[in-house]
């Protein structure tokens, strides 16, 4: 029998160890947990840093006010305060006066504001005993909400509505009682007028349901306190001209 070279059988020892090796490190890293957990954080990293651009601005935030909604009783305006695209308060600025009314507006309103701000929309059920003040409100609430709608509708909305600013007027006193005027300004001009306060009372209101939703409307048409009086409310028209003019000159217009 022929034997084997010794330096033939170191050759093969070396060349079966050297094979072993590259074997082992050829499966490691398929069975190395750590290596396993390193190759998977890569995916994860990347879906964190691609969801934070995706989250945005909140909406904006501050208050809006909807439009007069005349009834056979009077007129029902509602205004919100608004947080993060969100109503967080509901007023009625003005509702049924007089009479039996001031007992249906004083039952009605504070439960209507509730239903507002835990529904968020103008879906919310009448009050029963005052259905005129009820789909007044509902009416004055939709308006609100529909013009919530441009400042939350982007990146550019958000911005113009961070800028918009709401300044309040001296109340001036009249014959009939105090007018005073508040205005929403954004970009220098006014985007909005309302009389918080107004005389009332009598013949008074009439005059104010007649007067008020005319003036507001000059003021954010004429973006100036040069609008004309309404005829029959002269007292009035003075003391709101006045009361937007000292708002004007807060809101450096």
């Amino acid at each position: 029998m022929r034997k084997s070279h010794p330096v033939r059988r170191v050759v093969l020892a070396t060349a079966a160890t050297v094979s072993g090796v590259v074997l082992l490190l050829s499966l490691k890293p398929a069975s190395d947990p750590a290596a396993a957990s390193a190759a998977g954080a890569a995916p994860q990293q990347t879906a964190a840093g691609q969801e934070s651009p995706q989250g945005g601005t909140p909406a904006g935030s501050g208050t809006v006010t909807g439009d007069a909604a005349q009834t056979q009783y009077g007129a029902v305006q509602v205004r919100l305060t608004v947080s993060g695209g969100k109503i967080t308060k509901a007023e009625a600025v003005q509702a049924p006066k007089g009479g039996l009314s001031d007992q249906k507006t004083q039952l009605a309103v504070p439960r209507l504001n509730q239903e507002a701000v835990a529904a968020g929309t103008a879906d919310i059920d009448a009050v029963s005993g005052a259905t005129y003040t009820s789909e007044g409100y509902k009416k004055s609430l939709q308006s609100a909400l529909d013009k919530m709608k441009p400042a939350s509708s982007g990146t550019s909305g958000a911005a113009g509505s961070a800028q918009a600013r709401t300044v309040t007027g001296k109340a001036v006193q009249t014959q009939y009682g105090p007018v005073q005027v508040r205005i929403t300004v954004s970009g220098g001009k006014i985007t909005q007028a309302e009389a918080v306060q107004a005389p009332k009372g009598g013949l008074s209101d009439q005059k104010t349901q007649l007067a008020v939703p005319r003036l507001n409307q000059e003021a954010v048409a004429a973006g100036t306190a040069d609008i004309d009086a309404v005829s029959g409310a002269t007292y009035t028209s003075t003391g709101y001209r006045q009361s937007l003019q000292s708002a004007l000159d807060q809101a450096g217009g």
